[in-house]
């Protein structure tokens, strides 16, 4: 019969053996930041700016003036990130476009703009 002595003598001598956390963490890179940016896009932007971030989403037809092709964009990350942010209203655009600074993290944030940034199509 094992004592509890004995089994936490295991327990610990098992610990001491398992690589440290940060060995084997995967390193946070910009290609996890593009995934993770698509998921947040999937999840909060697709109804309106569509699959393709064309601005054909499922409700786009209903807005004037209709959601922007994100792959078209002519603004730059700091402006797109105070769409996001604040709402299109709030910087002078669609008043449909809602404001998501309360809903997502700062990560996610950073995550969507480093996705829309792989997306952009040369102008």
């Amino acid at each position: 019969m094992r004592t509890l002595a004995g089994l936490l003598g295991g327990i610990f001598a098992a610990a001491t053996l398992a690589a440290p956390a940060a060995e084997v963490a995967p390193k946070d890179t910009m290609e996890l930041a593009k995934v993770r940016g698509s998921i947040v896009f999937t999840t909060y932007c697709v109804l309106c700016h569509g699959l393709n971030a064309d601005g054909k989403g499922r409700s786009a037809r209903i807005y004037t003036p209709p959601p922007a092709d994100l792959r078209k964009r002519t603004v730059n990350l700091e402006y797109v990130e105070l769409i996001v942010r604040g709402g299109g209203e709030k910087v002078g655009r669609s008043k449909f476009m809602p404001p998501w600074g309360d809903e997502l993290t700062n990560e996610q944030i950073k995550d969507l703009l480093v996705f829309l940034e792989a997306i952009k199509q040369p102008s």
